[in-house]
């Protein structure tokens, strides 16, 4: 196939629905701008932590991974608005690996939050190393490290390809070579592998602890295990279901848009293009999973009422919920019960 048939059969971009991408993405950046800055400041600022809690690391961390998406955010819009070559190679071959790898680093890093506080949950009466927080500091810095690295490969082998043969391409596809198009397909299956393995562990997580609600709930009714079970299981809901808002949709549609890359469907590109841009409002959803699972977080918003469960809470200022402990365990010792900032 020739470069001018591939330029037409694989540049299904039709300029009127540009500036709906633009408006959203926009959109998209300016408040997940603002929520992630604000809840950056958050970490860095207000918390008051003697002994850092494993969780907490992974969310410093996801609010890290949104942040610089956001960032990546202004790019990826000037390559929908620009009609010039060069910032779509730019965007190619620097802002796409970016974008696309934070995404699977919230991945992971919602993955992690999530055994954890199964971790938490079910085996609170013995301390395991994946329950520390020098676990969640080498689980956390191995995942960038991993992910920076596929990254950088393939932005040296794009940088190496001869790109001038493809002028006026309008998607990245076109633009790979075959030692990029390897790559390419071996970091989509990776990336499948964890987000499926992810889901499973959401979804199994979730499922034991409503388990474990309604096993609680037939032999004692109305008890304090009881009720804070269903406030984790609360906070698992929350969970799973921003992660598959957000990453769902996009990972259905990706496994036809790859296997049936060289046809080059109108429909599957636009499909492609609107779950994208769906999974990058994970940005301004992550931070309604701090509001449910962070208390300190809470206060600091004065949204603390809303998750009450007595009148006399309604009060409760930023530097009471400092002191006071939330659990998400049931049948926790009371002298282990030192946790302050512990998820509801």
């Amino acid at each position: 196939m020739t470069n001018n048939s591939t330029n037409h059969v694989c540049n299904p971009v039709n300029k009127s629905s540009l500036p709906g991408f633009i408006f959203f993405y926009s959109l998209v950046f300016v408040v997940g701008l603002i929520l992630n800055s604000y809840t950056l400041w958050f970490h860095l600022c207000r918390t008051r932590q003697k002994v850092p809690k494993s969780w907490m690391i992974y969310l410093k961390n996801l609010t890290a991974a949104d942040f610089l998406l956001c960032l990546g955010l202004p790019l990826r819009i000037a390559d929908y608005a620009g009609r010039s070559d060069k910032v779509h190679l730019f965007y190619c071959t620097f802002g796409a690996p970016v974008f696309y790898i934070n995404m699977y680093i919230s991945v992971l890093l919602m993955g992690y939050i999530a055994i954890s506080r199964y971790m938490k949950i079910f085996h609170h009466l013995r301390t395991s190393f994946l329950m520390t927080a020098r676990a969640a500091r080498f689980l956390s810095g191995a995942t960038w490290v991993f992910s920076l690295v596929p990254m950088l490969v393939y932005i040296i082998l794009m940088l190496n390809t001869d790109r001038s043969t493809f002028s006026g391409a309008r998607i990245c596809d076109v633009l790979q070579s075959e030692s990029v198009k390897v790559l390419y397909k071996v970091f989509h299956a990776g990336a499948a592998i964890i987000f499926l393995s992810v889901l499973s562990s959401l979804v199994f997580c979730y499922c034991s602890a409503s388990r474990r609600v309604f096993q609680i709930q037939r032999r004692q009714e109305g008890s304090s295990n009881c009720k804070k079970l269903v406030k984790s299981r609360r906070n698992m809901l929350v969970l799973v279901s921003v992660f598959c808002i957000c990453f769902l949709p996009y990972h259905l549609v990706r496994l036809p848009y790859i296997i049936l890359q060289g046809q080059c469907s109108v429909l599957l590109y636009y499909l492609k293009e609107v779950t994208v841009l769906i999974s990058v409002f994970n940005v301004c959803l992550d931070p309604l999973i701090y509001v449910f699972l962070c208390k300190e977080f809470r206060a600091q918003l004065n949204l603390q009422h809303m998750f009450s469960t007595t009148k006399d809470n309604s009060s409760i200022s930023v530097s009471e919920a400092k002191d006071e402990t939330e659990e998400w365990e049931t049948n926790r010792p009371s002298s282990e019960n030192t946790e302050s900032h512990e998820l509801r």
